[in-house]
């Protein structure tokens, strides 16, 4: 499958960022390995509504832009751990402000506490 990108014929940088880590999922990948490194099973555990396949390509793609890093071990059976680059941990302070905006502008709902982790 390949990936849905906005039209960005001026160089826009927002723009630019938005096709890097816009879909539904990056950002909650991004999240999810913020605490260390996790194995494709565990990114599928803790986001049991995502496909095997649409997880399998949303790590490519985060591999690709250089977010984030897989890391396979010669074993057997095989073992792959996912874990964020430097790139992608400078992406952290980003989605904390994103979640702390939202529970400053949706008092309404009751959120639970992320555990983003700030490097």
């Amino acid at each position: 499958m390949s990936r849905k990108v906005i039209d960005n014929p001026n160089m826009c940088s927002l723009v630019h960022a938005m096709n890097v880590i816009g879909s539904k999922w990056k950002p909650i990948l991004i999240y999810l390995l913020a605490n260390g490194s996790l194995r494709f099973g565990k990114l599928l555990l803790f986001t049991p509504t995502i496909s095997k396949k649409v997880l399998t390509d949303q790590l490519r793609e985060l591999e690709k832009d250089g977010l984030i890093i897989r890391e396979k071990y010669p074993e057997i059976p095989p073992r792959v751990e996912y874990s964020l680059s430097k790139k992608g941990e400078a992406l952290l302070p980003i989605l904390k402000q994103l979640s702390e905006w939202t529970v400053t502008n949706y008092d309404s709902l009751e959120f639970e506490k992320c555990r983003i982790v700030t490097l």
